[in-house]
């Protein structure tokens, strides 16, 4: 079993920025890559972005060049930092640890971006 705690969500106005982190313990060792997705009320749940255990990382369209995913593997970590936050940022973002057979995600941590 692998837990996720996500934290670091808040109100930010538009043009500002905020740090998430998800905070992983448990049978750690089983985990492929650690991703961030997002979930807007009445939309789908949608990749933010992702990064393997050898710090590959990829990024939705929507994001690139001003969010940043990285791991502190010391801490068995992985934070996202978002710039130039903008109201359609606007959602519950959560963690997920992907493993080869199963995928675990955190709570969540809701994130407002007010104009």
């Amino acid at each position: 079993q692998v837990q996720l705690v996500e934290s670091g969500g808040g109100l930010v106005q538009a043009g500002g920025s905020l740090r998430l982190s998800c905070a992983a313990s448990g049978s750690i060792f089983t985990i492929n890559s650690m991703g961030w997705y997002r979930q807007a009320p009445g939309k789908q749940r949608e990749l933010v972005a992702t990064i393997t255990r050898y710090g590959r990382t990829d990024y939705a369209d929507s994001v690139k060049g001003r969010f940043t995913i990285s791991r502190d593997n010391a801490k068995n970590t992985v934070y996202l930092q978002m710039n130039s936050l903008q109201p359609d940022d606007t959602a519950v973002y959560y963690c997920k640890g992907a493993a080869a057979l199963y995928d675990y995600w955190g709570q969540g941590t809701q994130v407002t971006v007010s104009s």
